[in-house]
């Protein structure tokens, strides 16, 4: 029988094993393949939605696109499968997807009881309401919703918000719950609900989804904290980095004015910060960048900005001031603009 020490010994042995060859695993597997396969929602306007010919956008769907041009060189080189929320972390779990960018909420149990890793927060959220003006001229706030029937989607962090909201507001309600948001939204468009629950930025996508958008208005309180981001599997670490490195170059390229359409210019910059962003030659032939480090090559940043533009440009091209959804940065804007978004330096 081994003893105490042995047994530890041979089982941290085990998990060094594993862990290295986790670490060997989905960067090998997506160039092998010659695709990334990314986990996207069911179709949220402004962050995973596809058109009649199944071409997807969103914020979501371009971060899946400058992970792919970062790997591959090739943003488009991705496959996209559509998930419900009930589905998504299985899916990921499985291997069934490379990467889950799907308006995702980061928590504590995702973080560790779930096995899963967030690369970082694309999008800070909170979850609020809807409801139509026309039925309920008087709701103005959501602390006058003692009684009211929620419409929401099952599996999400939006049902435990709710159940909050209510005890600590000492409100009484009841919930109606679906598989699909389709389902949750044709609810409370039918008059099944009174009110509909999701993200706020939810909210402004599934607003345009209804027959008269006009007459639904969005409450102004926002019951929860919701940092929305890519996630992979644990015990994977050299995926996790060029995924989450994916996120930082988006924000440091914005914060160092770099763009799709002037990276070609900024090549020739001397600031050191964009010419290890974009992996120029020193003067004596060295790389500047640090693309090796993370397994890529050095043009892996210029090729995502390329691609994607960075992350202020991915904001305003899919749910910005000038979209449908019409949504200030906000909390979203960087860090020296008074917003969130804050990035490690890239050295």
């Amino acid at each position: 029988m081994m003893n105490k020490v042995t047994s530890l010994f041979i089982g941290a042995a085990v998990s060094v094993a594993i862990a290295g060859a986790a670490q060997a695993g989905t960067l090998d597997d997506v160039r092998q393949k010659g695709f990334l396969q990314c986990g996207v929602s069911q179709g949220l306007p402004g962050f995973s939605n596809p058109d009649e010919q199944n071409n997807w956008t969103g914020m979501d769907v371009d971060f899946c696109r400058a992970v792919a041009a970062a790997v591959l060189g090739d943003p488009q080189k991705v496959k996209f499968t559509p998930l419900s929320a009930k589905e998504r972390f299985t899916a990921l779990q499985s291997g069934e997807i490379d990467i889950l960018s799907r308006n995702t909420t980061w928590t504590m149990s995702r973080d560790t009881s779930l096995g899963l890793k967030f690369a970082g927060v694309m999008y800070y959220d909170g979850q609020g309401f809807i409801i139509n003006s026309t039925k309920f001229p008087e709701v103005k706030s959501a602390a006058q919703l003692a009684g009211a029937t929620v419409c929401t989607q099952t599996g999400t962090t939006t049902e435990l918000n709710l159940a909050d909201y209510f005890k600590s507001n000492n409100m009484e309600y009841k919930l109606v719950a679906f598989e699909k948001n389709e389902e949750a939204l044709a609810a409370y468009q039918d008059g099944r609900c009174d009110v509909y629950t999701t993200d706020q930025s939810g909210l402004y996508s599934v607003r345009l989804k209804l027959a008269k958008p006009e007459e639904n208005v969005v409450l102004p309180e926002i019951i929860s904290k919701e940092p929305l981001g890519p996630v992979v599997r644990q015990g994977d670490d050299a995926w996790f980095n060029v995924v989450k490195w994916t996120y930082f170059a988006l924000v440091n390229a914005e914060e160092l004015g770099i763009t799709s359409q002037n990276i070609e210019e900024m090549k020739a910059s001397t600031n050191p910060e964009v010419q290890r962003l974009l992996g120029v030659e020193n003067a004596d032939g060295s790389a500047a960048g640090f693309g090796t480090g993370i397994g890529l090559d050095e043009a892996w940043a210029a090729n995502l900005l390329k691609a994607t533009g960075n992350y202020g440009e991915i904001f305003e091209r899919n749910v910005g001031v000038n979209t449908p959804l019409k949504i200030a940065r906000g909390k979203n804007a960087l860090w020296k603009d008074g917003g969130l978004q804050y990035a490690p330096p890239i050295r």
